[in-house]
């Protein structure tokens, strides 16, 4: 809750500083270049070749469109979290986009200026005020919001006696309570570019719960999430349909189901399925698929094979639970018998568990520790390696996957 009432102020402050430099960019126009010989009805908007024009409608879309660009290079991800060079960075990078923008939808077609200096001088002038205005309660969100943000992060000191086991004993129980975690980096850590100068008066430090992509991207990420999921329920809805009777009739009991998986920053959630087996086939302790496993049915079985039982889990993104490419998520019961092995599977808690990851595509389904082991390796190194252009090479190879029906 808290993080989205700061996501709801730092667009307020952008959406009024952005209807603040609108404003400045007329009356500059007006000042400046037409040097007051106009009236005051071509002081508030320019001409425009859409019936909407007017005060008003600049007016409010001039912002929407700034938010949408802040938007896209990840300003509102994190609020209270950007570094300062990566905060005017985006400031700088978003006036020259929105400033490009509205020269060739608004400057362009102004018929009050007639020389080619002038559309220089309106566009540096609008790159400048956006620049500027916006920069300014930025900094002040900085410098205070953002001091509140460093308190709240818990700093790991790697203190002597202290295990491995000791430090990720630590690390999965400070996910849970949702706080940032770093480490403070030992001296092969700077050598190798492990450690980061998250703050100039700061030491370097290891961040374990910031994800490796860049914000941009995750926003990037986020939004082709929903906008698949959305599309893909709405499309599928047929094939849905054609499934469920399928396992209706196949077999007694619900249609879809429900197991408990453990998600993002190590919180729980239901993940949804198309039912593969028959009821009660985990009555008492949960037990991993195996080739020709008894308690899949005739249709769960073909529904594995090419993976359609999964096609539920969009709901699951669409909800912010999973994304389409992430670490695949676990049960409670088995991420506890990981952990006794391998105690640095809490660092896939940085990430949304996905529908597709580099691990299943590597190791296909895990029906023995060895191969969850195996796979929880090849998802670590994808954490630590997150890109869109990764992505896009697993979604290739899920589909190959699906095609060979590699499924089991």
């Amino acid at each position: 809750m808290r993080h989205r009432l700061m996501q709801l102020l730092y667009v307020l402050v952008d959406g009024i500083a952005a209807e603040l430099v609108w404003f400045a960019f007329l009356f500059f126009r007006w000042q400046v270049l037409d040097e007051k010989v106009s009236g005051w009805d071509t002081f508030w908007a320019p001409a425009f070749d859409f019936s909407l024009s007017g005060t008003y409608f600049p007016a409010l879309m001039y912002p929407l469109g700034c938010w949408v660009i802040y938007y896209f290079l990840g300003y509102y991800l994190r609020p209270g979290k950007q570094r300062l060079a990566q905060l005017i960075w985006n400031t700088f990078a978003g006036a020259v986009i929105i400033a490009t923008g509205a020269f060739f939808l608004i400057i362009l077609d102004d018929v009050d200026i007639v020389d080619a200096i002038r559309y220089y001088k309106s566009f540096g002038a609008l790159v400048l005020l956006q620049f500027i205005v916006i920069l300014i309660p930025r900094l002040v969100l900085y410098y205070t919001v953002q001091q509140r943000s460093r308190r709240e992060r818990v700093i790991i000191s790697m203190t002597d006696g202290m295990t491995e086991n000791d430090l990720y004993e630590q690390i999965n129980t400070l996910f849970l309570s949702g706080k940032d975690i770093a480490i403070e980096p030992r001296l092969f850590d700077v050598f190798t570019g492990a450690a980061r100068i998250i703050h100039i008066d700061e030491s370097p430090l290891i961040m374990i719960s910031d994800p490796k992509m860049a914000d941009w991207e995750l926003v990037v990420k986020h939004t082709f999430d929903v906008c698949v999921a959305a599309i893909g329920l709405v499309l599928l809805s047929p094939l849905f349909l054609i499934i469920a009777l399928l396992v209706h009739f196949d077999s007694p009991g619900p249609v879809l189901y429900k197991q408990e998986r453990v998600g993002f920053r190590g919180q729980t959630f239901n993940i949804l399925k198309f039912r593969s087996m028959y009821i009660d086939a985990e009555a008492d302790t949960p037990l991993l698929s195996k080739v020709d496993d008894a308690r899949i049915t005739k249709v769960g079985r073909f529904l594995r094979k090419y993976r359609l039982d999964e096609l539920p889990q969009l709901w699951n993104i669409l909800r912010g639970e999973m994304t389409i490419v992430g670490p695949r998520p676990e049960r409670p019961y088995f991420v506890k018998q990981i952990m006794e092995k391998a105690p640095y599977y809490c660092l896939l808690y940085k990430v949304r568990p996905g529908l597709t990851s580099w691990g299943p595509v590597k190791v296909g389904y895990t029906d023995t520790m060895d191969k969850m082991l195996q796979r929880l390796t090849y998802d670590i190194t994808y954490t630590e390696n997150m890109s869109l252009s990764l992505d896009i090479k697993i979604l290739l190879r899920t589909i190959g996957v699906l095609v060979d029906g590699k499924g089991q």
